[in-house]
């Protein structure tokens, strides 16, 4: 049986099209950053999404919150970190931290907090309607 991980990093460099003509990310680009610190985080347990929705469970965002503190630009490196908070024996909460960790002729100290934000994931079966999530991910 799985263990699911506490909490978790990832790394992203920003892409040029998540950004605006000044070369600012776009506040739209974040969400799928922290899809990709849960994404990671689920993953070191061994098991992908894929993996858990071929078992018939499906995570969806049910809330998301996002506070942005600085602007994140062109080229530079963040650190997505995750933390798993708890939940429900059918929802998951995770908060996370945007963090800049390298920045091409930064004037500010690094590391600097980009963004925080927070979701819940409900579990659902194939047609949509809510169920318990596996043990596994309920206990951790």
């Amino acid at each position: 049986m799985p263990t699911a991980s506490a909490s978790g990093s990832s790394t992203v460099r920003v892409r040029y099209c998540e950004c605006d003509p000044m070369g600012v990310a776009h506040h739209a680009s974040y969400i799928p950053w922290l899809e990709i610190g849960r994404t990671d985080l689920l993953r070191e347990t061994g098991l992908s999404y894929k993996t858990l929705e071929e078992q018939g469970f499906f995570l969806v965002i049910v809330r998301l919150d996002v506070k942005y503190r600085r602007p994140v630009r062109y080229d530079d490196i963040v650190e997505i970190r995750t933390n798993w908070i708890g939940g429900s024996r059918i929802k998951i909460e995770h908060t996370y931290e945007v963090v800049v960790t390298r920045r091409e002729n930064a004037r500010e100290t690094l590391p600097l907090t980009a963004a925080v934000g927070a979701t819940t994931l409900a579990c659902v079966n194939r047609e949509g309607r809510p169920m318990e999530l596996p043990d596994w991910l309920v206990s951790r």
